[in-house]
């Protein structure tokens, strides 16, 4: 394969600043409703002492997932050694960052007191995953910028292989934590369960390679550079097989619970009963998030269609937040099963469906994480040296023109 040059954008257009501005206008709505709940108080929103987990959370829990899986191409590049992939390297590592940078913060802004953190920073409950996350995250970023140090520095290039590889294990761990949040909590019957690790880890890749392939689409459409069909091809492909393993992964799983008495009853209401989480299910997740894009993807008419594999990556991030929804909210929203086998009767719910209605504040909220994130990528490619100055198949290749 040729060698292939990086540079970074002009960044002076009227154009490139309009995307700022825009990007800036979430993140000023995000911020201001941050403000709104802290000062007036949760209530304001749609969460309650039931279902304590609600939207700015499954966006969160979407892009840090979706970080994970940004990284791959990279990881496929340096570990694997797959040279077509290493000119994408750069953008990939970058995109991890910015999509767990998003992620992060709006966890962060809807904490109610975001000054508390330093709290979680310094007081360790080590029985509690959400306290080995903390290690996770920053170890993230550690890692990854350690690789990045190795890819755009010369200095440090000969330990790429290593520092990619110790960076592909480390968000194996990462999406391993992540996933084991929901596994370990025993008192949900839609979560408490070993499979939803390895199941995040799939998840991880089919979302990180999405979110890749839209921006890095979206990226040499913006710049006019030239982005050649064999690479995207490539893409489109390994997305592919990343979607449809998050199929499988979504029946076994459902098959499992199916096949324990005590879960039926929480299966019979994501899949049956649950009204809207019923619905995000079999139309968002099911077949906007699978069916579609896998059409997309291996059917000959639309295959190999110019504009086939960006909708399939936005199908595939958009059915991967339906996914995060009914997971988070449709697992909380079945009650508790407070004393299994017996029927429990009280004034606080008990037995009863929860149901839970978002608020603009915190959907203002769950949108900023995508603006920071784009606003970080945006900064990165005028600052550094990420984006290839083409990409076109004369020089991405190997078999060009044989």
């Amino acid at each position: 394969m040729a060698k292939i040059k990086h540079l970074e954008i002009d960044g002076t257009s009227a154009n490139y600043w309009a995307l700022l501005g825009l990007l800036g206008v979430f993140i000023l709505g995000g911020l201001g409703s941050m403000w709104f709940m802290e000062h007036n108080g949760h209530w304001v929103t749609g969460m309650t002492n039931q279902i304590v987990w609600g939207v700015p959370h499954v966006m969160a829990v979407f892009l840090i997932v979706a970080a994970s899986g940004a990284l791959n191409v990279a990881s496929i590049a340096s570990v694997f050694n797959k040279t077509v992939y290493k000119p994408l390297a750069p953008l990939s590592a970058f995109l991890a960052l910015a999509l767990l940078a998003g992620g992060l913060a709006v966890l962060v802004l809807d904490l109610g007191r975001p000054d508390r953190l330093m709290v979680a920073m310094t007081h360790y409950n080590f029985k509690s995953i959400f306290a080995w996350n903390i290690y996770l995250y920053t170890g993230f970023f550690a890692v990854v910028g350690l690789y990045l140090l190795t890819m755009l520095g010369s200095a440090l290039k000969p330990y790429g292989r290593l520092a990619g590889t110790l960076a592909f294990i480390w968000r194996l761990v990462l999406t391993t934590g992540t996933g084991s949040i929901f596994g370990f909590l025993v008192a949900r019957q839609a979560y408490d369960a070993a499979i939803m690790a390895p199941m995040f880890i799939v998840f991880s890749l089919a979302y990180g390679l999405a979110c890749f392939l839209l921006v890095l689409g979206a990226s040499f459409a913006m710049t006019g550079r030239e982005l050649g069909p064999f690479l995207v091809r490539r893409l489109r492909n390994l997305l592919g097989v990343f979607v449809a393993g998050s199929f499988y992964m979504t029946v076994v799983h459902h098959l499992t619970n199916l096949y324990s008495a005590e879960r039926q009853g929480v299966e019979a209401f994501l899949l049956l009963d649950g009204g809207t989480i019923t619905s995000l299910f079999w139309l968002g997740q099911v077949v906007v998030g699978y069916i579609l894009p896998l059409a997309l993807i291996y059917t000959p008419v639309y295959r190999d269609m110019p504009f086939a594999p960006y909708v399939a990556a936005g199908l595939t991030a958009a059915g991967g937040l339906a996914q995060m929804y009914v997971t988070i909210i449709g697992g909380q929203a079945y009650p508790l099963s407070l004393f299994p086998g017996m029927e429990a009767s009280s004034s606080f719910f008990d037995g009863a469906i929860n149901t839970y209605v978002p608020s603009l504040p915190e959907s203002l909220l769950a949108l900023s994480g995508i603006a920071i994130a784009l606003a970080i990528v945006a900064v990165v490619v005028k600052l550094f040296r990420v984006l290839p100055v083409s990409l076109a198949d004369e020089t991405t290749d190997p078999h060009h023109g044989l």
